[in-house]
Parts: structure tokens; sequence; C-alpha cells
């Protein structure tokens, strides 16, 4: 998956990728090149007191330098742009793949491991392309023309490399082998330490009011304290590499000059062939060592990558039509039928055989107890998931036929936990709606019955929200998301459990406001309270995933049990308070 993802993002860059083969294929062969210099000028200039010779091969010798210098300069910018252009790419795959998910997809990899991924595991993907351009092209380059070059110096001396690179390797493997577990471990207490974190900041005000303070405190300090045993399992592992590779280069280097002093004494080596030779031995072992460096990201990375690569290579369960089909003059009719719906893996099925018809210019109400169906059902008509039995049509058409953004242009979706972004009142509004007027904003809340709270806030349209309206209240937050499903004007309105902040009194002139100013829309409320749909054209009343009930308020209470027992329930409580 590793090689596979960095293949394919950075096939676009391949100018800059080919910028960097050559100029570390220059700066690699000028390293080769150098050793042999320099046991010439040892050789021939010092040997024999020729000065030309030593200022002539001095010369060549810094040129090749300087030279060096600009090629590793070079190198490095090139592989930066190519490695942050890729780490670009891939976050936008990534980021791009996830808004296609339904709420299925999101809810199996979770939202806390999606941000790791997009985050963390591209940028150990994104470093190790970027030490790929800077160590691993040279690496193979000086690691054979090191060998190639020793052994032109001298043969007799060889079966020191045949020595010390195997042992090199042998030792540098042992250690990746028990690396690769550990990284992996790593992300996931990575991704559970996000969880929890995410957790905590979003139920703060939960976790004061249940005085859980140093309850949420040892939790975290329980997955902070796995992450930092198992990086400190891996930084050991990592510690004990570099030591073995200079006790191995080092040991390599005595036992060369060991044994070249011999060669010298006996006549057979020059002194300056022996130097030449230990340089090309230290040059294939830097380079074994620089890949060693690199065996210590590779597995990191490849976990991430595997990580990012089963994103990546998820689809969607809620698939684009393939001829969609547009409408040119939708009118906003909702039908269902015989629609079911189940959960992987579930035993039971959360929706079965739901059937209804919702015309233009009607309100069609959804009632029922916690965990009957009601937001799965309304999350159906969006295509938040698709239904897995039946048809959900608009205008006569499945949606799952539809252009997908025919069909949520022709919905306003206000969700049962409002979400505010980070910006402002107006940018909020205009979410649906970019070119919308301050004049629509303002018709907006007043239908909403937001107007006035804005008016009273001294930037008005301009006054800060904070991420997720955390700076408003939750009846104001509720009013404000209402507000942007009516800019947008759609044809059809989906409310669920849009108006459970607000007061009786607010909600009363809400839905009176409502049915003034968008009479000709289909309107489809959730609710939990009886007073908000009381005045609704039908009503369906759910238990356990079904239709039990359907018709107005009067005809419910005269044949239907459940409404009759949630609307004493309800007066019981009005009755109590």
């Amino acid at each position: 998956m590793l090689w596979s993802l960095s293949v394919k993002y950075l096939r676009p860059y391949w100018p800059l990728v080919l910028a960097v083969v050559v100029l570390q294929l220059f700066q690699s062969i000028a390293s080769l090149y150098l050793p042999t210099l320099n046991a010439d000028i040892i050789d021939q200039g010092v040997a024999k007191g020729d000065t030309q010779y030593i200022l002539n091969t001095g010369i060549l010798m810094l040129v090749l330098t300087l030279a060096q210098v600009v090629c590793a300069i070079g190198a490095v910018y090139f592989g930066a742009r190519a490695a942050m252009a890729m780490g670009r790419d891939l976050r936008a795959a990534v980021f791009g793949r996830v808004s296609e998910f339904s709420e299925r997809e999101v809810a199996q990899f979770g939202a806390p491991s999606l941000i790791t991924r997009n985050t963390n595991d591209v940028q150990q993907v994104q470093m190790l392309v970027l030490m790929t351009f800077t160590l691993m092209v040279s690496a193979p380059i000086l690691a054979v023309g090191g060998v190639v070059m020793a052994l032109r110096q001298d043969l007799e001396l060889s079966w020191l490399m045949a020595v010390s690179i195997p042992v090199l390797l042998l030792a540098v493997g042992l250690i990746v082998v028990r690396m690769v577990p550990l990284f992996r471990l790593m992300q996931t207490r990575i991704d559970r330490i996000n969880q929890i974190l995410r957790e905590q900041l979003s139920g703060i005000r939960v976790i004061r009011a249940f005085v859980k303070e140093d309850v949420e405190r040892t939790r975290f300090a329980v997955a902070n304290e796995e992450v930092t045993d198992t990086a400190l399992r891996a930084g050991r592992l990592m510690a004990l590499m570099f030591p073995i590779v200079m006790l191995v280069l080092n040991a390599s280097s005595v036992a060369v000059l060991w044994f070249g002093s011999f060669r010298i004494d006996e006549g057979s080596m020059e002194i300056g062939t022996l130097t030449a030779f230990l340089q090309y031995l230290m040059q294939i072992l830097m380079a074994v060592m620089m890949a060693t460096f690199m065996a210590v990201m590779i597995p990191r990375a490849a976990v991430c990558a595997d990580r990012i690569g089963a994103v990546l290579g998820t689809e969607s369960s809620v698939v684009p039509a393939t001829d969609p089909i547009d409408l040119v003059a939708p009118s906003g009719e909702v039908e269902l039928v015989d629609v079911s719906f189940s959960y992987p893996g579930a035993d039971d099925p959360v929706l079965s055989d739901i059937s209804f018809r919702a015309a233009p210019g009607t309100t069609t109400a959804i009632i029922g107890s916690t965990g009957s169906g009601k937001t799965t059902l309304v999350n159906l008509l969006p295509r938040l998931f698709d239904a897995t039995g039946g048809s959900v049509q608009v205008d006569g058409v499945d949606v799952r036929r539809l252009d997908q953004d025919v069909l949520w242009a022709s919905i306003g979706l206000v969700p049962q936990k409002p979400f505010l972004f980070s910006g402002t009142i107006a940018s909020n509004l205009r979410y649906g709606k970019p070119d919308a007027t301050d004049e629509e904003l303002w018709a907006a809340l007043t239908t909403a019955q937001a107007r006035d709270f804005v008016r009273r806030l001294p930037e008005q349209l301009d006054a800060p929200i904070a991420q997720g309206g955390t700076n408003v209240s939750g009846g104001q937050r509720q009013r404000l998301a209402i507000a942007r499903a009516l800019v947008k004007r759609p044809e059809i309105f989906v409310f669920d459990d849009s108006f459970s902040a607000l007061d009786l009194s607010t909600d009363a002139r809400l839905r009176k406001a409502l049915a003034r100013d968008v009479a000709d829309a289909t309107m489809i409320i959730v609710a939990q309270r009886v007073s908000t749909i009381v005045d609704a054209d039908q009503i369906l009343v759910l238990e356990d995933g079904r239709i039990v009930g359907r018709g107005t308020h009067t005809e419910l209470l005269e044949t239907c049990p459940t409404y009759v027992e949630i609307v004493e329930s309800q007066h019981a409580a009005e009755a109590a308070a």
C-alpha cells in the first residue's frame, strides 16, 4: 500500500522526482570519485613531491565538493516540493473520500480515527517520501559503487566488507522486525487518545455537572500512559540501533587499519590505497546506516499507509446513480413505499414496511418513543443512509436515481443536533445560498424567531460564531439552524426534532410563521412534543420501527392507543409541573 500510494500521488510531479534522482546521482558519483583523487594525491603527489599535481587535483576535488553542495541543496529543495505536494494531494483525497461517506462509513471508522489518518498518518508517509528523496536515492548508489571502487583499490581486504555488511544488516533487521508491531499499536493508541480528548472537550459541561473531572483525568492519563509506553518501547529499540551501527562501523575501520598495516609493511599496498579503501568502506557503511535510518521510518509509514488506504479503498454505501436523473421543475412531493432499513450485522431491522406520502403544501409529523426510528427515517430522504428495502421517492423518482446535487438542493435539513460553523451569523446563514442578500437573511431570521436576539448583538449579522455555535444558547443555535434552511428556500423541509430547545410560545410563533412563509413547501417534522405537531395535516406514530398510527391529531386520539399514551404522559407531566 505504501508503494502504490507513493507512485499514484507522485506521478503528477515526475519532473521534480527526476530532478532529485539526477542531482543525487551526480552527488553520489562525485562522492565515489573523491577518495580515488585523495589516494592519488598521497601516492603520486605527496610521495613524489609533485606540487603541481597536488594543486591541480586539489582544485578538481574542491570543484567536485562545491558541485556536491549545490546538488545536495537542489535535491532537498525539489524533494521537499514533491513530498509536500504529495502530502497535500493525499490529504485532499482522504478528505474527499470521507465527504462521500454515508453515516454508516463514518461510524465504522470513527471521527477520531479519520482525523488521525488525515493528519498524523499522512504526515508520516509524507516524511518518509521526503527522507527517501534525501537519503535513499544516494544510499544504494554509494553502497554498490563503494563496493566496486573498494574492490578496485584492493581485493585482499574485501573480505572485511563481506563480514561487516551482513552483520550490520542482520542486527538492523532484527530491531526493525520488533518495531513494526509497536508502530501499528502506536497509531491505534493515538486514535484512542484523540477520541478521549474529543469526548472531554465536547462533554465538558456534563463532566463538570457530574463532578467527574478526576475520573476523566484518570481516563486520559491511562490513554496517555499507553501512548507514552509504546513510544518509549519503540524509542529504546531506535536508540539501540545507532550504537550498533557505530560499533560495526568503528570496528570495521579498526580492522581495515590493522590488516592494511600488515600489507603496507609487506609492500603490497600503498598508504593512499589504504586511505581510499577505508573511505570507501565508510561510505558503504554510511549508506547502510542511511538505509537503517529509513528502515526505522518505513514500518510506521507502512502502517499509516495501510490505514490511509483503508479509507481510500472504502466505497460509500450511498452510491451515486450511474445515469442520474435531473428534476426540471421539482415540486417537493415525497413518497416512501414499503421502506425498511437494517444496520449491517443487526439482528432486527430499524424500520419495517414504512409507507406514506407527503404532498407539497402539507405538513407531515412523525412522533414516537425514543429509539423508534424517527431520525433514521428522515435520514433516508437526503440519502445519509440508503434504504435496504423499498424505495424513497421525490417527485416520483427514487432518490437513488436522482442526481445527488439536485436531491440535496431540494431538501432543507435541520438536524437533531444543530451545528454551526466557525465564522459569522451571515456566513452560516449563507451556507446553503452563498449569494443571499442581507434582506433574505433578515427575512429568514424573522421567520425563525431569531431576528430579535440577532438585532441585540453589536455586530448583528457579522456577529462571530464559535465552532459548533458554542457561544450561543441551545435555543438560539436551533433557530439559527432553522434560519439557515429557510435561506436556502428548498421544496422540502425536514425538521428532525428541531424545536425541542424552544419554549412553547416561541415554538407556536415559529410554527405559525412557517405555515405563512413556506406554505407551498413540503414539511416533515420529527417531534417529541405533541403541541408541536397538533396542527399537522398527517401524523405518523412510530413504534419499534413500524407505523402504528396515521391521521390527524383528533383521529389518532380515537384510533391509536400509542398516541393516546404519549399525549396523556405529556399532559400528566405538564400537570405535575
